[in-house]
């Protein structure tokens, strides 16, 4: 008899402790549903961009973070202070050219880098992001393959920037 009341107490316990886990699930997953601003329908492969991080990487509005392929820019690294020389340059263009506005994506090879940010080419308007970077001097060529469709593009686009010493070529740097 003693064993049936101690039964029917730990199957009780366990439904209860179910429930309470249950009940907690759901009210976790709706106050985040309430919390989450609806993100915008827009045709497969265009985002809006709420936030650039840097001149090669920038934040679309599914909070997705989203890394050039191709191209490298100055750094800019809050954590020391340092910026490295037309860093910022570099990224006041990429706000200039993509911040609140509807890009398209298109991928190559690889989804993601290291760091689980996309790794794409951007176009806003028709233009191709990447390249601009790279052409007037905002980034220079940075390849890894296997992405590397557009690499012999990036290629003549710094030729002609170094030649012509537009943005970072024709700064000199301290």
């Amino acid at each position: 008899m003693e064993i049936m009341k101690l039964r029917k107490k730990s199957i009780f316990t366990l439904l209860l402790t179910l429930l309470i886990v249950g009940i907690n699930l759901l009210w976790t997953g709706w106050k985040e549903k309430e919390n989450t601003p609806p993100v915008k329908e827009l045709p497969e492969g265009q985002y809006k961009v709420t936030r650039v991080i840097d001149g090669d990487t920038i934040v679309l509005e599914t909070g997705e973070k989203v890394r050039y392929i191709g191209i490298n820019s100055p750094e800019m690294n809050s954590k020391n202070r340092t910026t490295k020389c037309f860093a910022e340059k570099s990224l006041d263009k990429n706000k200039e050219l993509v911040e609140g506005k509807i890009v398209k994506l298109e991928k190559d090879i690889s989804e993601t880098d290291k760091y689980d940010r996309l790794l794409r080419y951007v176009f806003v308007d028709g233009m191709f992001v990447n390249e601009y970077l790279v052409r007037e001097g905002y980034a220079k060529v940075s390849t890894f393959p296997p992405d590397v469709a557009y690499q012999e593009t990036f290629l003549q686009a710094e030729r002609i920037s170094r030649e012509e010493k537009r943005g970072l070529w024709g700064k000199v740097c301290p």
